[in-house]
């Protein structure tokens, strides 16, 4: 039993491991090439991406999730997962199938009065207390949400009831699902290669003589000058869409990418250039080949289509090809969602250390180093993610709301390592833990229903500021939430527990028991003399409770220091974000709302400071300050967002209001609790009173925890 001890660490981080090298193995293709498609680059949003990407974020757009199921599992059998259609698969079904595509449930509508309006109710599947309908059982009742929506949208967002919202989304959500169709083949044409072939090059070469030949005022062919207009007007419509690389991708490539490597079009496009040039440009052919063989189950002609297309990518647009390629690969890693795997386990392991802390030495130094461990992987994970997302944008790490989760969460995964590095307790651990999983689960919420490495806004598009002042107050912002979070274990520890009484070199017996555990009777004799060294030399030295502190005073210094180091970053950021703003908007300090959120956190953080170095709070006092940090700078990173106004509001967040909400509500919870009299308290409810002597004789008893 005691070898299973020490090799628990080992083995929890040989079996998480070995799961991140499984996903870092190369997975092989199926009969259709799916895999090497999802990988082909197209531009949408003003970037290029891969269809992976398209697929990946249309279907969080419609469904909030990046899957489609393909069987119904009980939600009592956790251990079966489902079949599932990834991303791109469903994309090509939109795009080549969409009649089956129709009867995929992808439209999520959860709210009960538009249900009852649009005569739902009895319809759709039920998933978890949401319901999910197709394409074709919401036909019947198509032009009703689409007059809904729009009259909705004349509605500021701000002033939009649930409803209003919840048919806003849902005609967002048929617009681009119909859109996606149109991307490799027009509406009504199961076989656009044989179209292009059969229709439009037998077309072109007469057809252009024949307009050439009416301009010059000479005779032409009639019936060939009415065959290419025909096909022209056709497709000059689908060219001019609006929603061409906005709502779904442009995806042929520039004829001459050297001189022109942003000059994308979609098929509209693709066949009017064929027709100026005489020939059908290749990569369209390609394309309407691919979308063909899909349609029709061809896997050779299929898989030879997109072969050469890669081919000719690869000579054409290295550059281009590379970042589809690479944006696949990190979409396929999911790194963030195994880093918050991770946390999480590492988070429970980290729990049965505390509870064990003082009682079980040598299960609960177990335990910590098995969570320590493993927050170590997962923050090679989560770093891994971050440098790659960093390559993939060209950008710093912070670009957006989405990203500054996952670099605030990176953030106080590393305070939280460097913490239990120095005080090996596990506080550091579940600070570590915690965050990162938290902050992780944060972005993954907000990567619904948008690209997450979209195109910068013009007054931010500045890589030395974003790697600045974005970068140093989002360290305030993490090292504040750090401050916050060690004192919600302060006092959830010190009501609920008797961990904060105890002395921080008890751990002196659980490496004693450790060393036991390493090698029987000989390692705990080279323990305990070890330890009785230390002893005799602060018997020596006159002091012999020298080094000792108990777990409270620990906390209390981790809080003081992590405030000073947040207050430092904040303030600094502030300032660098004052000079950003005076070159962007001609001032220094407009009282911009992110602004005062900004000078609050700077505010709140000195205010910590000077109170304890006043004497006006003492370790309680600290924790209940730092506690409101954590709604302060909640407010600074989340809350601006809602308001909808000030130069740094990119777009009213109705959904996250009610979290928020909650989040403050729990902080005022946990202060009141941080409140109740020390008696209450079970960590010193049976705490030694120690004797301090007093003037003119007698003593009085002083509280060993203060």
């Amino acid at each position: 039993m005691k070898i299973l001890w020490k090799s628990l660490p080992w083995l929890f981080l040989a079996l998480f491991a070995t799961e991140i090298i499984a996903v870092l193995m190369p997975k092989k293709d199926g009969v259709l090439h799916v895999r090497e498609f999802a990988r082909l680059p197209v531009l949408l949003n003003g970037r290029v991406q891969p269809f992976d990407s398209v697929g990946h974020n249309s279907l969080l757009q419609i469904r909030s999730t990046s899957d489609v199921p393909l069987e119904e599992v009980p939600s009592w059998k956790f251990w079966h997962h489902p079949m599932k259609l990834k991303s791109t698969e469903w994309l090509l079904e939109v795009m080549c199938r969409p009649d089956k595509a129709d009867e995929r449930p992808i439209f999520l509508i959860h709210h009960p009065d538009l249900l009852g309006e649009l005569k739902l109710g009895d319809k759709g599947i039920e998933k978890s207390g949401l319901r999910y309908y197709t394409f074709n059982q919401l036909k019947p009742v198509l032009p009703e949400i689409m007059e809904q929506s729009r009259k909705a949208e004349k509605v500021e967002d701000q002033a939009r009831t649930p409803l209003q919202r919840q048919v806003v989304k849902l005609g967002n959500a048929v617009y681009v699902y119909e859109k996606l169709k149109d991307t490799l083949r027009p509406r009504g044409v199961d076989d656009f290669a044989a179209y292009l072939q059969d229709n439009v090059r037998p077309a072109i070469a007469p057809g252009v003589t024949a307009v050439m030949a009416k301009r010059a005022g000479q005779t032409y062919d009639e019936a060939a000058y009415n065959r290419i207009a025909q096909i022209a007007d056709a497709f000059d419509q689908l060219r001019q869409d609006p929603g061409a690389g906005q709502v779904y991708p442009l995806v042929i490539p520039p004829e001459d990418p050297k001189k022109e490597p942003d000059n994308w079009g979609n098929i509209g496009a693709g066949v009017i250039d064929s027709i100026h040039e005489g020939e059908i440009f290749q990569p369209l052919g390609w394309l309407a080949t691919m979308a063909t063989a899909y349609h029709d189950d061809n896997p050779a002609a299929f898989n030879e289509s997109v072969d050469s297309y890669t081919q000719w990518l690869k000579e054409k647009m290295p550059a281009e090809l590379a970042k589809g390629r690479h944006e696949f690969f990190y979409n396929d890693l999911k790194a963030f969602l195994h880093a918050m795997i991770i946390y999480l386990f590492a988070f429970i392991l980290t729990a049965g250390s505390l509870l064990t802390f003082g009682t079980f030495g040598g299960i609960s130094e177990s335990l910590r180093r098995s969570a320590f461990y493993l927050i170590l992987l997962a923050g090679v994970v989560h770093t891994a993610g971050l440098i790659f997302r960093m390559y993939l944008e060209g950008r710093p790490p912070v670009t957006n709301l989405y990203s500054s989760a996952i670099f605030i969460g990176w953030g106080a995964m590393a305070l939280g390592l460097i913490l239990e590095r120095i005080y090996r307790v596990g506080i550091g651990n579940a600070v570590a833990s915690l965050a990162g999983f938290v902050t992780l689960l944060i972005a993954h919420n907000l990567a619904i229903g948008s690209d997450t490495m979209e195109m910068m806004r013009a007054v931010l598009d500045t890589n030395f500021w974003l790697a600045t002042h974005v970068v140093v107050v989002t360290l305030g912002y993490a090292s504040t939430f750090v401050a916050g979070a060690l004192a919600i274990f302060y006092i959830v520890l010190g009501v609920f527990t008797p961990v904060l009484g105890q002395k921080l070199n008890a751990r002196e017996t659980a490496v004693l028991a450790m060393g036991t555990v390493a090698g029987g009777a000989v390692g705990a004799t080279a323990a305990g003399r070890a330890i009785s060294a230390v002893k005799e030399v602060r018997k020596k030295s006159g002091r012999p409770e020298a080094g000792t502190i108990d777990v409270g005073k620990a906390l209390a210094k981790m809080v003081y220091g992590i405030v000073c180091f947040a207050t430092l970053f904040s303030f600094v950021g502030t300032i660098l974000g004052g000079i950003w703003a005076d070159q962007s908007w001609g001032r220094f300090w407009g009282w911009d709302p992110k602004e005062n959120g900004a000078l609050l956190i700077v505010l709140w953080n000195a205010t910590i400071l000077h109170a304890r170095w006043g004497g006006m709070v003492r370790d309680r006092g600290l924790m209940n300050l730092a506690i409101v940090g954590n709604i302060v700078t909640s407010w600074s990173w989340f809350g601006v967002n809602m308001l909808g106004i000030g130069l740094h509001s990119y777009g009213f967040m109705d959904s996250a209001f009610h979290w928020l909400i909650a989040f403050v509500g729990s902080q005022v919870l946990l202060i009141g609790l941080g409140l109740m009299p020390k008696h209450l308290w079970r960590s010193f409810r049976n705490s030694p009173a120690t004797i301090e002597p007093m003037k003119g004789g007698g003593a009085k008893p002083v509280s060993a925890a203060t």
